[in-house]
């Protein structure tokens, strides 16, 4: 297999949301010119003209795909392919010639799960691009489950599938619920919005890697079997679905009365479904009653 050249986003002329220049823009609604600017900066966003961005203009799905692929920075650099992808395998609408054809590939690649039909022309909804967001966001990093519920008063009217994705959008502080608490997923996003909640995912992102990864506390539970031996039991906690576990890879018997036992934490395969059902996470052993038990990571390889 050959790795295939890094695909680039060849939309100069063609999309309105792409690569940007040296100027401001005198429309800005108040509020939306620090990340409008920031995105034009960083070549994200441009305007549709050297002094209008139009944010509340309306946007398609190709270019809100668009914006998200390259704003969070995905691409194909680090992936082979016995043979160049092409648009038309993944989608029905998508010419492989279309100016966003691109920025489709690499969002099916990395999981997005765009619908093979979609309409790449149409407009998009705010629950459509907020679901989108918070995916393509929880892609790049390892983010806190959210167990906390925000009220939205309009929430019988967002799409069953996307009310998890919606309240993450909202515990993430992407956006916020207008005045009267409704999120109105139905209305059409603006531009301006479009790019708002953008960087605000950015910022997210980038907060998430610049932070050290916290250090996972594993509880130690011995319990006496009989006189010679315990049983000892490593546990994680609570976790969202089975996929979670711990793996011991080894026990060290030391010459002080220790046991030391080595182990691993295992997170959810990517290519595989689990029921979501809190499960604990634990791993079972049996050690000597004359040894002390220690529990510690596995030293990497």
């Amino acid at each position: 297999m050959k790795k295939i050249a890094a695909l680039t986003l060849t939309t100069l002329l063609c999309s309105s949301l792409t690569f940007g220049s040296a100027f401001a823009f005198s429309d800005l609604d108040e509020g939306q010119s620090e990340s409008i600017l920031a995105l034009k900066d960083r070549g994200v966003v441009s305007g549709v003209d050297q002094d209008h961005f139009v944010p509340r203009g309306k946007i398609s799905y190709a270019q809100s795909v668009q914006m998200i692929v390259k704003g969070l920075d995905f691409n194909l650099d680090l992936m082979k392919f016995k043979k160049q992808p092409v648009a038309t395998d993944m989608y029905s609408n998508i010419q492989n010639d279309a100016w966003y054809a691109d920025a489709f590939i690499i969002a099916h690649y990395h999981g997005l799960q765009i619908p093979k039909d979609v309409n790449p022309n149409a407009t998009i909804t705010r629950e459509q691009f907020g679901d989108l967001l918070v995916r393509a966001l929880e892609k790049k990093g390892n983010f806190p489950l959210v167990k906390m519920f925000i009220l939205i008063k309009d929430e019988d009217q967002i799409t069953i599938d996307y009310q998890g994705t919606l309240q993450r959008l909202l515990f993430y502080k992407i956006t916020t619920l207008d005045k009267d608490g409704n999120f109105n997923p139905k209305s059409e996003i603006s531009r301006g919005e479009a790019a708002s909640w953008l960087y605000n995912a950015i910022r997210v992102m980038e907060a998430d890697t610049q932070k050290p990864a916290p250090i996972e506390e594993v509880t130690v539970k011995v319990e006496k079997v009989n006189e010679d031996v315990n049983k000892v039991t490593l546990s994680r906690g609570d976790m969202p679905n089975p996929g979670y576990g711990i793996e011991i890879n080894a026990i060290q018997f030391k010459q002080n009365g220790q046991a030391v036992i080595a182990y691993t934490l295992l997170e959810p395969k990517p290519d595989m479904m689990y029921a979501q059902v809190i499960t604990e996470a634990k791993t079972v052993t049996y050690v000597s009653s004359n040894y002390k038990v220690v529990a510690e990571p596995a030293a990497s390889k």
